[in-house]
């Protein structure tokens, strides 16, 4: 029950054609995984060109290794930033994969890739005709319709109209369409209703729900997990192990590079995290959270529940005042001259979306449940960065006035070292099943699927999350067929 790469000849042909009309060339996963084997031509134009410009360039810079600059970066080591002792309160080390450097400015570009990328060049999708339409809590249809514009495909983007304003003006620009749903951040379902809409009313519609798409885990099994791997060996020192990695439960698909890495460090625990105020995960609950990007009420089918060790639920109150403490000029000041944190990783606290700040919480709170040392090496994900927040932090500031030492000395105490190992749970077999099942009533009751897929989820590793691992090859081989038809290189 892998990715469907079946072949539609007569499709393919159109999409070769446009591709060539419009200077399109595809990366391969093993490119995205290791840049430096990306062809030379292909860097040359990529030193004249802006990490956002709408060019089909960028779709090179779909990695986790862009070199951190605005305009005319190549590549080089993975983006990671490691948080000091003085400011996380903990002894383990942690590391912050920074999705700020991917056009965008957050990694989904990556996981729409992995969506779209095989149903093009197998003429699935047909470039010519179909919509690409992308249903989201607000970065995954950024990134999807980024991605549409590069590849000359008609897009629209579907999210919550609760959402940051960034998100909608930036969207603006980029997408041929954009709907707004009831709701929020937790509010899935009214977008997967959004979407049985469209199936049943335009023929001229295929829809990519990241939450369902196993091109979502794919991307992350391979270039994220390799991504996390090589960071961690290189700052791992003589001692250091792979604790742990965290990622927030979202769509599900950052929770794929964690099968990559128990695949390269057996030891290391799989730990998703998610809002205390709609613990699903952990409470079979729902309710309403302001951690934008994570979605909610529901498990999503590409998470392999299997695979997790450990669910967290953070307090979005926590990051919602972290993230203010980061990036007003009062808290800069209070970590900098109070906490002696150095001045370069205050400076960098920018990276920290709302959701990041969650990441980051999930993983002190790894940290302290299981009493891990200065010898244990906690990975975790900054989806985007604080850029995509300005108007949130403008409401915090409204809701409660200006931001003073004492403000931020009370927001690190309460909010960062107050931060404790409640509201978690270590999961046993059957608390890992429990999640599992909960995918029933989305998935097979609302959204089609069968339950005999959902046993094999559960039950037949090797022909599900194995089947997809194993595809990248067959993708990249596709592709570079794809590339060959084209003749743009």
């Amino acid at each position: 029950m892998g990715i469907n790469l079946t072949v539609n000849r007569e499709v393919l042909q159109k999409n070769m054609k446009k591709a060539r009309e419009c200077g399109v060339i595809i990366p391969t996963i093993k490119q995205l995984q290791n840049p430096q084997t990306i062809p030379e031509a292909i860097k040359e134009r990529l030193l004249a060109t802006g990490l956002w410009d709408v060019d089909p360039v960028n779709l090179f810079r779909v990695t986790w290794k862009n070199e951190p600059k605005e305009k005319g970066g190549l590549f080089g080591l993975p983006n990671f930033i490691e948080l000091p002792k003085a400011l996380t309160g903990v002894d383990a080390r942690i590391i912050c994969m920074t999705g700020k450097w991917f056009p965008t400015g957050c990694h989904k570009v990556g996981a729409s890739f992995g969506c779209l990328i095989p149903k093009l060049v197998t003429g699935q999708f047909d470039a010519t005709y179909h919509k690409a339409v992308w249903p989201s809590t607000g970065n995954y249809c950024r990134g999807g319709a980024f991605n549409s514009k590069l590849l000359s495909v008609d897009s629209v983007a579907i999210l919550p109209e609760g959402m940051s304003r960034e998100r909608f003006e930036w969207l603006e620009s980029i997408a041929g369409e954009i709907i707004a749903t009831p709701g929020s951040e937790s509010d899935v379902k009214e977008i997967f209703d959004k979407t049985w809409e469209l199936r049943n009313t335009r023929k001229d519609v295929m829809i990519f729900n990241q939450f369902e798409e196993m091109g979502n885990h794919l991307w992350h099994y391979h270039v994220t997990g390799s991504a996390i791997a090589e960071a961690f060996e290189s700052i791992k020192g003589k001692n250091g192990k792979l604790a742990a990695v965290c990622t927030l439960s979202g769509s599900g698909g950052s929770t794929g590079c964690g099968d990559f890495l128990k695949e390269k460090y057996p030891h290391i625990k799989q730990v998703v995290g998610e809002a205390l105020q709609c613990s699903t995960l952990l409470n079979n609950g729902f309710g309403e959270h302001r951690i934008e990007g994570i979605g909610d009420k529901h498990v999503p089918w590409v998470h392999n529940v299997k695979n997790t060790d450990i669910v967290v639920a953070i307090n979005d109150d926590d990051s919602q005042h972290l993230i203010r403490m980061f990036h007003e000029p009062a808290g800069q000041r209070y970590m900098i001259d109070e906490l002696k944190v150095d001045p370069e990783v205050v400076g960098s606290l920018g990276l920290l979306g709302i959701s990041g700040v969650a990441n980051v919480l999930c993983a002190i709170k790894t940290a302290k449940y299981y009493e891990m040392t200065s010898d244990d090496v906690i990975a975790t994900i900054l989806t985007d960065s604080a850029s995509m927040y300005g108007s949130r932090i403008a409401e915090l500031a409204e809701q409660e006035g200006g931001y003073t030492a004492m403000k931020a000395a009370h927001d690190y105490a309460l909010h960062m070292l107050g931060v404790g190992t409640g509201n978690m749970e270590e999961l046993t077999y059957y608390g890992k099943k429990r999640i599992h099942n909960l995918k029933y009533y989305t998935w097979v009751e609302q959204q089609g699927r069968t339950a005999d897929e959902l046993n094999a989820l559960w039950y037949d590793f090797d022909g599900t999350w194995g089947a997809v691992h194993r595809q990248a090859d067959a993708v990249d081989k596709l592709i570079e067929e794809f590339n060959d038809g084209a003749g743009v290189l």
